[in-house]
């Protein structure tokens, strides 16, 4: 990830000035403690595992990866020249944070991982992914996940 200190002058002068949104701290929605939630990963980093086919250029499907699935069984197929996998190399919790929620779960700060997670190409349009997204959070719900984790990258 760049460091603003390392960008150009002029770039970091345009992002200084970019309106950004200001949300409130007051939720939309209420719901039952964290400590009772399912919990599910969905991340754009185009990742599979090893004996998944890979995401194709512009492909708006996902791929499912178990939540016992080996750190070392997944792989990216994320297509930008311009990504720096050397995090995700380092540690798949830096794009896929499952091992953290499994923690989490131990730790009785989320209620239970789902057995399921989701992966999708971040390079395809979301307009292009509104039928995945779909499907998606049709498996969720019948696995009785209430929580998403979006990991976009």
């Amino acid at each position: 990830m760049a460091r603003m200190e390392d960008l150009p002058e002029g770039e970091r002068e345009m992002l200084r000035t970019l309106a950004l949104p200001e949300f409130g701290t007051t939720p939309f929605v209420c719901g039952k403690s964290l400590s009772e939630r399912r919990v599910s990963i969905i991340s754009t980093a185009a990742l599979q595992r090893r004996s998944d086919r890979v995401f194709d250029t512009g492909e708006n499907s996902y791929r499912v990866i178990p939540g016992n699935v080996d750190p070392n069984d997944v792989v990216m197929s994320h297509g930008s020249a311009n990504f720096d996998r050397t995090g995700f190399q380092q540690d798949l919790n830096i794009c896929f944070p499952l091992e953290r929620l499994h923690e989490l779960a131990a730790d009785g700060v989320i209620g239970s991982v789902a057995d399921f997670h989701y992966s999708v190409s971040g390079a395809v349009s979301p307009e292009r992914n509104e039928k995945t997204a779909h499907e998606i959070a049709r498996l969720m719900k019948r696995e009785g996940v209430d929580t998403v984790l979006l990991v976009p990258i």
